[in-house]
Parts: structure tokens; sequence; C-alpha cells
């Protein structure tokens, strides 16, 4: 075995090109397995293997900078920079991040995990080498659908102008998350279909130079490729053709649902341990697909991230022109659905929590100024949700709470939700974002409904001494807590405050006057969060005050308990709190 004698790409150079068929068929198991058991990115990465084993031989890094983009697609080079064992020893498959990682080794030169970001970073690295007057080569690696990014055309748009060199390898495996979609995906198929020769070619619009490599799994031909660039004194586009899930077949018949595994029974494929149960998504989608089918105006819009909303890809074909997914392309969805909700459109975007924030200013500059009535719905806005450090969620309520006019709802339930879904459908006063549940899918048929969600709480239980407002997922984190208090003689006050960031201030008032101790439960930051918002209500008042959330910080493949419970949300640790405050 090649693969577990290798501690640095050193070892890799020396290795004969006889021994590089096997090395790579040795990277696709050690993905493969591994992913079985603790679930990650396989067709990207599979896609990658003998490019990131051309790479290694060519350039010599960290001197040299390759730069990968998104980043999940870094398995085979994090193997071949000493941290094999982390894909070839079970009891160390969680040593190290699915995403680049600069803690780990020095061959990862940014921690990333969103995606169009390698072109902009490699065009620093390229001015800050130029202006140190150094000499060594500078790579960033794109496809995965990056390149319907925006910040991918702005950095392709820069590097025209850089006037030194540059190398921009372009991974062309002709898929996204999902299929890709936009213009420039049309002109790869035609540079592919024309092996690079058509007069149609983006990257020499630009000013680029370009080459075209048809087979990017013959790692011969691309070390041929990288070497004929290497040292190169102007930015040039190396494209090369190559398959998602090369080498495992599941991946290879099914891109889409083995861009990311959860893990599976390597005999079957099938998922391991996943629940039966219903989930949010599939909710999202039976929703909206009936809605769909009966009013035509009302439009699901994605960023390329379907399968969050439960939108197979026969789903999707049923609804026709109703469904858009406009690609990786965060800034431009949330700007789109503006313009769907001027024209008459009922637009509902959905889009996880992690990807919003890349769309801060259409948010504010766009959507809110114009007031239009569209309906985003956040996924994985939570504690519970995507725990890399990378792909944290849980900032959205601080940053949503920026946004002027936009009331963002938090449901504690199913039937909540839905509710909530009619309601944002049909107001006219504007936008409207849900912060999709994460935790499990709840049941509360008698929740209290209301005309309109703008404003206003629900009062779930009534008390006295303390008042417990627990938002969204944290709603049953709120019953366990006063149930315990009641056991112990004190009945709580129990409030689902529906919005994560706009304060109730007159039932916050009343329950002032009415309670020693008010406590706010949320799975967001602190900092800007809702807890921090009715501390800032009750500052005139003698009522004692606990807010209790999440740190702003990077917690990096976090366990959601754990991470609560440092936190202080236990319900033994809010009890505890809560009885010295009422002791004192």
């Amino acid at each position: 075995m090649y693969l577990e004698h290798i501690t640095s790409p050193e070892d890799v150079r020396a290795l004969p090109a006889s021994a590089l068929p096997a090395l790579a068929k040795e990277i696709r198991t050690g993905i493969i397995e591994s992913s079985a058991v603790v679930g990650g990115h396989i067709g990207s990465n599979l896609s990658v293997v003998e490019l990131t084993i051309a790479l290694h031989r060519v350039f010599t890094t960290p001197r040299d900078k390759v730069v990968f983009d998104v980043s999940h697609q870094t398995y085979a080079h994090k193997m071949l920079t000493g941290r094999a064992s982390a894909f070839l020893d079970p009891a160390r498959y969680e040593e190290v991040s699915g995403f680049s990682s600069p803690a780990e080794s020095e061959h990862d030169l940014f921690a990333m995990g969103h995606t169009s970001t390698s072109v902009s970073l490699a065009c620093g690295l390229v001015t800050a080498r130029d202006l140190a007057g150094e000499k060594y080569d500078v790579v960033a690696v794109i496809g995965d659908g990056s390149l319907s990014g925006g910040l991918a055309f702005e950095g392709l748009d820069n590097a025209a102008e850089l006037g030194s060199g540059l190398i921009i390898v372009v991974n062309d495996n002709e898929w996204s998350i999902a299929p890709n979609h936009g213009g420039i995906y049309r002109n790869l198929a035609e540079l592919r279909a024309t092996r690079g020769a058509s007069e149609h070619n983006v990257f020499r619009a630009l000013g680029l130079d370009y080459r075209y490599l048809e087979n990017g799994h013959d790692i011969a031909a691309l070390e041929d490729a990288l070497r004929d660039l290497r040292g190169t004194d102007r930015p040039v586009v190396l494209h090369i053709h190559t398959k998602k899930g090369q080498g495992f077949a599941p991946a290879e018949a099914d891109p889409e649902s083995w861009h990311h595994a959860v893990p599976f029974d390597l005999a079957t494929g099938e998922p391991t341990g996943a629940s039966s149960g219903e989930d949010y998504a599939q909710i999202t989608a039976a929703y909206l697909s009936e809605r769909m089918a009966a009013d035509k105006s009302v439009v699901t819009v994605s960023a390329a991230t379907p399968y969050i909303m439960g939108f197979t890809p026969e789903l999707r074909e049923r609804a026709g022109a109703q469904f858009v997914d406009v690609g990786i392309a965060e800034e431009h969805a949330v700007t789109y659905v503006t313009g769907l909700a001027r024209g008459g459109a009922r637009p509902v975007l959905g889009i996880y929590g992690t990807f919003l924030q890349r769309a801060y200013d259409e948010l504010w500059h766009d959507l809110c100024l114009n007031a239009v009535p569209a309906v985003i719905l956040v996924f994985g806005a939570s504690a519970f949700g995507t725990t890399d450090a990378t792909h944290l969620g849980f900032y959205d309520i601080a940053m949503l709470g920026d946004m002027p006019g936009l009331p963002y709802l938090a449901p504690t339930c199913r039937e909540e939700y839905l509710d909530m879904l009619d309601w944002a459908l049909v107001q006219t006063n504007g936008p409207v974002a849900i912060r999709v549940p994460v935790a499990s899918v709840e049941s509360r048929p008698d929740f209290e409904r209301v005309e309109s969600y703008s404003s206003g709480s629900e009062v779930v239980r009534r008390g006295s001494e303390v008042a417990l407002l627990a938002l969204g997922d944290l709603f049953p984190l709120g019953e366990k807590i006063a149930d315990t208090l009641a056991a112990s003689g004190i009945r709580a006050t129990l409030v689902n405050p529906r919005l994560a960031t706009t304060v109730n201030e007159s039932l916050l008032g009343r329950l002032a006057a009415r309670h020693r101790v008010i406590v706010t439960l949320e799975d967001g930051i602190l900092d800007g969060g809702f807890g921090e918002r009715c501390a800032r209500a009750l500052a005139t008042d003698s009522v004692r005050v606990l807010c209790y959330g999440l740190p702003r910080a990077f917690p990096d493949r976090y366990d959601p308990t754990e991470l609560l419970a440092s936190c202080g949300m236990t319900v033994e640790g809010v009890v505890a709190d809560v009885k010295r405050l009422i002791t004192r």
C-alpha cells in the first residue's frame, strides 16, 4: 500500500509513474470507506483524485500555493499532505475537517467552505508575491459549480488585469450540488464538445489564456499540462473535464444525492441510522408543491440546494417553470426574488443560513428597501445545523435583526410552521423570513393561531416568579425547564416568542410587572440576538433577566448538545440559575 507511507508531497513526487493508478485507487477507497462511516462529500472529491496527485507532483507546496474551491474537494489533498491516517484508520476518521484548514497543515492556506473564493484569494497571493519580488506558482482550483457565484466572476475579471502569472484550473465535472444552471455552463458544454476549440470562449473573452484537457482523470496528461504552465508569466485557465463520483458507481449514477452523503452501507449504498420520520424538507416540498399547483403565481427558488426544501428531480420537473434553481448564486437569488415579487409573483426562496450570509447587501438594499412580499425560508439556522466552523448557521438572528421591515419568524412545531407559511404567502406588507426548525419535527396541534404573525407572542403556560421565553428549536427545552421548576413548586410562565428579531415590548412589560426573573433561550449567538433585545427593552424594569445563547465564535465539528451545555442551556443548569436568583 502506497498511501499509508505518504507523509508529505515529497513522497508523492518520489513515486514512479507506474504506481500512480494504484495510489489513485487507494485514495478513492479511503474516501468511500471513511465517508461510509462518518459521512462526507463523496462525488466532488472522487472527481479530483488524479488532479490532486498531478498537482502535488508538479508543484512544491507550501512554497507554491494551491487554493482549492470550495475546499470540499480537499480529501485527496489532505491524504497526500500527511493526513492519510484520518481516512484510513477508523479510530481517526474525524480527526480532520472536511474542509481546508490552516490549523491542520501548512499546505492548507485558508479556512474556507463557501464557494467561488479561490480565484480572488489567488489574485491576492499573486499580488503579494510580486510585491515581495518572489518567484513561485499560484494555482486556483475552481469548479463543482463554483463558477456561477458572483465572486468567481469578479475574481476572473481581476485575474485578467494582473499582468502576472496565475494558473486557474477549472474542474468541469458538469455538476454543481445539483445540475448546473446558467449561461457560463452552456459555454463550458460547448467547449467540451469542441475540445476547447469553440470560438465562443468566456475565458478568452475576459482576456485570459486558455488550455483544454478532455480526460481529467489521466494523471500523465494532467502532469504534462501543468508542467507546461509552471512558471507562467500571465494568467491562464486550464479547463479539465472530469466525472463527478468517478470510480464509485452509485455516485456516478446519481451525482446529486452523492454530493454529500450521510453514513451509508458500503454493500448497498443505503443510508445507515437514517430517520424514517417526516422532516421539514419533506413538509416544505409537500406544502409548496400543493400551493404551486393551485396558484401559478407561487414560484419556489433555490440557490443550488433544492434538496433542503425536499424538491427531488421529479418534484422539480413537475413544478416546471414555477421551480427555479439559479445555481450557486445567493446574491442573485435574493435580488431575483425581489424582482419576481415586484412583478406580481409570490416567490419563496429556500436557502441555508450559512449561505444567506453571502447575500447580506442584497437582503438590505434590494429586498427590504423595496419592501416586496417575498418569503425567505432559512434552513440550518440552529446549533443543530451544520457543525463545521466553515458552515455555521446560527449567526442568522443577529444578521437579520439589522434588516428594516423584515419579520423573522421562529416556529416551534409543524403546525405553526405551515400556518406561518400560509400567512407569509398572502400578506402584502413586505418580505418575511422564517427560521425553519432543525432539531426535530414537533407537533402542537393546539397552538394558538393568529391572523397576523407580524407581531405578538404565544403565552403557552401562565405562572409567576419566572417567565421563560423559548425561541423556535429551543421551545421543547423551555417546556422541560418549566416542568422541572413546577416539580419544585415554581409555576413558570412559558412563552413562544414567535418573532426572533422583534421584541414584544407590551408583553415584556406585563411579564416584568408579574415576575421576578425573565429567561430567554435561543440557539443563535447572544451578541445582537433575541435575548439581548429583550434585555435592552427591560433595562428600566426591576426584573432580573437571564439570557442564554451561543458564543460569538467559530466552534468546529461540535456536538450540539455539548455546545448548548457549555453555554448553560441544560434543564439542570437553567433551573439552578433561576433558583439562585429567586432566593436572593
